[in-house]
């Protein structure tokens, strides 16, 4: 099938079966005679796959180390749940920075509710930011 084709099948744009192919995630297709990409229906499959591994958050980098894996004749399972492990790792770190920068916004909004905008220092910039509690202590006098 040609690449429009394959776009319409997968869902996938032209531009990513084309970077798809170039950094190693999906063999090159063989040429017609005019030049044009003909792809095997196989790579429905692979197209399916890299799809739901990006939609759990894995990288191009990472999931092209699983097709090298099934490629070669292994089965990928214990290192996409290494993977997956890493992953949820990362995105319960990020939640946990998430609730964090909440809460200071939360404290932010709650310190600042009994400014007035009349007594803002002119030498700053606005003294609602400048309550933020991480930058409390920060050295003004640091060139950027």
């Amino acid at each position: 099938m040609r690449i429009g084709e394959l776009t319409e099948r997968s869902g996938v744009p032209s531009t990513a079966l084309r970077y798809y192919e170039q950094v190693g995630l999906l063999p090159a297709p063989n040429r017609t005679s005019s030049g044009y990409r003909s792809y095997d229906a196989d790579v429905l499959p692979r197209l399916k796959f890299i799809r739901a591994a990006q939609a759990v958050g894995l990288s191009l980098t990472d999931i092209h180390e699983i097709l090298r894996i099934r490629d070669s004749g292994s089965a990928p399972c214990r290192h996409v749940l290494s993977l997956l492990e890493q992953r949820r790792a990362e995105v319960a770190a990020r939640i946990r920075e998430l609730r964090q920068l909440e809460r200071d916004l939360a404290e932010l909004g709650s310190a600042s509710k009994g400014l007035d905008p009349a007594q803002c220092d002119p030498s700053g910039i606005c003294g609602v930011i400048s309550l933020q509690p991480a930058i409390r202590g920060l050295n003004t006098s640091a060139e950027v």
